[in-house]
């Protein structure tokens, strides 16, 4: 990673589409699109050379650091944590790097979609959107501490509290069937799309055609709703953890999409 507040732009990882209103390099947003979507989707070379396609899986993962684990600043060089099962695909190769970096060559993407753009035209029309790629070399946490740290980092990114407000510690068989990787990324790039339609001018200027065509953007978030217990449940209200966690993310990103559809 470079040693200031953005990664180093690289030809893997630089915005060439829109890339100068909407290309992002910097540590702050990256981190926060990873960091806040609640699925991973994790690209990866496989052994296999009579199948020229890479693998892609969904895992849960966060960005951190624990060689300060009480920080929550993103504005700065963390590192990327995958939770596994010992026995997935992913978890069972084994990588070499390119020389440089040691490890498993992976591609990670997170997006969240805030909006559907709808202009006067179909070839304006777009979405409202957040995504990150991250590019790293991927592997196994031995550390006991550091994969213990992870663990409760990953549950939390769930729901907020959730590691404190079940049965601990992971039992032995628990913590050797449950793998975590690290990916040490060494390029990255996140692509931000807000506002109205941009329509042609020509366009706007048929008042025929905007007499008939609503334009303007449907706001879109990812809506938690009301929580329902498991026939096994013996708790008789919604802890307040998860109360608390389903309403301030609600609010979080419907704020979010309405203000990305009026930038």
């Amino acid at each position: 990673m470079a040693d200031s507040e953005s990664y180093d732009k690289h030809p893997r990882s630089t915005v060439n589409r829109y890339g100068k209103p909407r290309g992002r390099y910097d540590y702050q947003t990256i981190h926060s699109v990873v960091n806040t979507v609640p699925v991973l989707h994790v690209s990866f070379p496989t052994p296999d050379e009579d199948d020229p396609f890479p693998a892609m899986i969904p895992m849960l993962g966060f960005m951190g650091d624990f060689s300060a684990p009480g920080s929550d600043d993103l504005a700065r060089p963390l590192d990327l944590y995958l939770h596994g099962y010992i026995s997935s695909r992913l978890m069972k190769l084994g990588g070499t790097g390119d020389g440089v970096h040691e490890g498993l060559p992976l591609t990670i993407a997170a997006t969240h979609l805030d909006g559907l753009v709808l202009a006067l035209t179909p070839n304006h029309h777009s979405y409202n959107y957040r995504s990150a790629i991250l590019h790293g070399f991927a592997t196994a946490v031995t550390d006991a501490d550091e994969k213990m740290w992870a663990l409760e980092k990953i549950t939390n990114a769930v729901v907020t509290d959730r590691w404190q407000n079940t049965r601990l510690p992971p039992t032995k068989a628990e913590m050797v069937s449950t793998q975590i990787i690290k990916v040490s990324v060494v390029s990255a790039s996140a692509k931000i799309r807000a506002g109205m339609p941009g329509d042609d001018r020509n366009d706007m200027k048929n008042d025929e055609l905007r007499a008939k065509t609503w334009i303007g953007v449907v706001p879109t978030w990812t809506q938690y709703g009301q929580p329902i217990a498991s026939p096994e449940n013996r708790v008789k209200e919604v802890p307040a953890h998860v109360r608390d966690f389903v309403k301030a993310v609600n609010e979080r990103e419907e704020g979010t999409a309405k203000d990305a559809a009026l930038q």
